[in-house]
């Protein structure tokens, strides 16, 4: 069987080699590229995200990868966003809105808003345990509760207020925010598993595993 052909779209978010040699070790075909052929015709396309929710979605749009993604959810092929490649899938970031209430615009994939945690210390920054569901593709069919994932970032979705049969997983900062989303073709992590150790990397051979060939 051969390796899947996963693509680590490149939109100019900081640096991403990181992911590009977590998705290796896996086992698959890794390419971090913007080229829309490649994104499209890829086994698994990784969102990354990195910096100011603005300027992750401005970036994504400027390579076309809004339509990268459409095109794939539409034909049921998967998508991982990382970080905030999680959070511009969602409505609006709110890291900037001024008193009237402008904010930036998301890719609205899900519904909901991305505003700052109300914690003591922001960023979240370090190892966290998450709540995963039970027959999660990412986190396995009885996911561990001592399972630690790293996060940094001081944004997070604190209301889920898409399909009632995504898998949500939520963890703590502050309040309870999603870490990590499971929807069809189209799953997210608010954590990098490229910097979680074995337990991220556990979650990334998991997901390319999903994408069929030999992981």
């Amino acid at each position: 069987m051969t390796s899947p052909r996963v693509v680590v779209l490149d939109h100019g978010s900081g640096n991403v080699r990181s992911a590009v040699r977590a998705l290796e070790a896996t086992g698959a075909d890794v390419e971090l590229t913007g080229d829309r052929a490649a994104a499209l015709a890829a086994d698994g396309l990784v969102v990354p995200g990195v910096g100011a929710f603005a300027a992750v979605a401005r970036d994504l749009r400027s390579v076309g990868g809004h339509e990268v993604v459409a095109e794939r959810l539409a034909a049921g092929r998967p998508v991982l966003g990382v970080c905030v490649g999680l959070q511009v899938l969602f409505g609006r970031g709110l890291e900037h809105a001024d008193d009237e209430g402008s904010a930036a615009e998301g890719l609205g994939l899900w519904p909901g808003d991305v505003a700052r945690l109300p914690a003591a210390v922001v960023p979240h920054m370090g190892w966290n345990t998450v709540e995963a569901p039970r027959g999660s593709v990412l986190f396995g069919d009885d996911p561990d509760p001592d399972e630690r994932y790293y996060f940094v970032h001081s944004f997070g979705v604190q209301r889920w207020e898409g399909p009632a049969s995504a898998r949500v997983t939520w963890a703590e900062h502050g309040a309870r925010f999603v870490a990590a989303v499971e929807d069809g073709p189209l799953s997210a992590t608010q954590f990098h598993p490229e910097k979680s150790g074995d337990a991220g990397q556990r979650l990334l051979r998991r997901w390319v595993a999903a994408l069929g060939g030999a992981a």
